[in-house]
């Protein structure tokens, strides 16, 4: 990766592309400090450090704004909107015929399913600017309130406006680097957004060792050699896939042979990428919300305070029917993702008008039947290997309640990872077209 980096930077074009993706994420980083007016920052990151814990939503969320959620600044609520805009669309564009003919109109299409996305991820920032107002509001008591109603709904607006306004720059600098930088916008922002968390990480670790030394010097040496084998682990089932062999039959047209070659369909291990883990976390993450506009009871008396205790200590973060059931929908959500993004029935009639073949396998249903078997056997180790990288961090908490500040870390290395392989193959595709060899050569 880094001879892959030091041969782009030799590049002018790439290099810069480069720096145009480095501006921006400067100008993000910049931005996750300006503060919201209005707004007591005290009280806000008082209040998410007893909240935002143990793996949460809340939690989730502040890592993949680079901690400019706790600290309601103007990029509070980062690229959120924009990514559940995207997962809307995308289960949209399978369920809506207009969506997907738009879908299969190519880059055309594309463009206005990028515009539709756009005004849903508008429409969802300014109802999740709302949300978190009330919260700093009610829940926080983080609002500057004047006598006057008039002034206090002027104080909405501007906070409101804020946050939404953050948002559309963000969207926008993404957009900026898909067309003048290098890999995706919004993947580099999200990139960007968690790596500043790390040294907050990492000084929990430092913090925790110089208080017990004895106790968190070989624990924080073991955290590490764990973090570096999950990134191995990660990147190894990001290159592992299983490839169906295919033979194409053999045509004579006049004097020339056509097909007659062997190759392979290629099924990645890890198709779905993050996608289940981000569904499953917003599942799970509703009763944690409910919590937070009615905290669980003191006195507990009667049937139904009773229910609503059980039923919000039995999602609890930490406990193990937290851990089960999230297992089981990101093993669910993973099947239904990829089912979304693969058709056997579409590649077996593919192989047939082209007069290819599985080699042992009739043409036709048989071929969509023996894919959809290997399919669903990949998907269930990838969805294994999901589940695993989710849940590690509550199983880290349940070890040490002190290492909870660590939750999140493999559903964090796990994107960062990600980002950064495709943004290193970007890279080699941009290299290798302005070094590929000429037929003068």
């Amino acid at each position: 990766m880094f001879k892959t980096l030091r041969d782009a930077w030799m590049i002018k074009d790439i290099r810069k592309k480069l720096l145009y993706t480095l501006f921006m994420i400067i100008i993000f980083r910049l931005g996750s400090a300006i503060v919201v007016p209005f707004l007591d920052t005290s009280v806000v990151s008082s209040w998410m450090e007893t909240k935002a814990t143990g793996g949460n939503f809340l939690e989730y969320l502040d890592i993949i704004t680079g901690g400019a959620l706790s600290q309601a600044t103007i990029f509070s609520l980062s690229i959120t909107p924009y990514i559940n805009a995207s997962i809307i669309m995308q289960l949209l564009t399978y369920a809506l015929p207009p969506l997907e003919r738009l879908h299969q109109e190519g880059e055309e299409g594309q463009k206005t399913i990028n515009k539709i996305t756009a005004a849903v991820a508008l429409v969802l920032s300014a109802f999740m600017s709302f949300a978190y107002y009330m919260t700093l509001k009610n829940s926080m008591g983080a609002v500057t309130t004047y006598d006057s109603k008039a002034a206090n709904v002027f104080v909405a607006f501007v906070i409101i406006l804020s946050f939404v306004a953050g948002t559309s720059v963000i969207v926008w600098m993404g957009n900026r680097i898909n067309d003048k930088g290098i890999g995706n916008g919004i993947s580099m922002i999200l990139f960007a957004g968690i790596l500043a968390r790390f040294p907050v990480m990492a000084g929990t670790l430092a913090e925790l060792t110089k208080e017990e030394p004895q106790r968190y010097f070989f624990e924080s040496l073991g955290v590490l050699l764990l973090f570096i084998v999950m990134i191995g682990f990660i990147v190894f089932m990001n290159a592992s896939e299983r490839r169906i062999p295919i033979q194409y039959a053999k045509r004579v047209v006049g004097r020339k042979q056509y097909g007659g070659q062997s190759t392979h369909i290629p099924i990645k291990v890890c198709m779905s990428g993050v996608m289940p883990i981000i569904f499953a976390m917003s599942f799970m993450s509703l009763p944690s919300t409910i919590e937070l506009f009615k905290p669980l009871y003191d006195s507990p008396v009667g049937f139904w305070q009773n229910f609503y205790n059980g039923f919000i200590n039995f999602f609890h973060t930490n406990s193990l029917s937290y851990a089960v059931i999230y297992f089981i929908l990101i093993i669910a959500f993973n099947y239904f993702y990829v089912s979304m993004q693969y058709n056997p029935i579409e590649i077996a009639n593919n192989l047939r008008q082209n007069n290819g073949g599985i080699p042992g396998i009739r043409p036709g249903k048989p071929t969509s039947d023996y894919i959809q078997r290997v399919l669903s056997k990949i998907t269930l180790v990838g969805a294994f290997f999901l589940g695993i990288i989710a849940i590690f961090p509550i199983v880290l908490t349940k070890l040490d309640p002190a290492l909870s500040s660590l939750a999140m870390g493999g559903t964090t290395i796990l994107i960062v990872v990600s980002v950064a392989l495709e943004t290193v193959r970007t890279m080699e595709s941009e290299m290798m077209m302005r070094h590929h060899k000429g037929f003068l050569e």
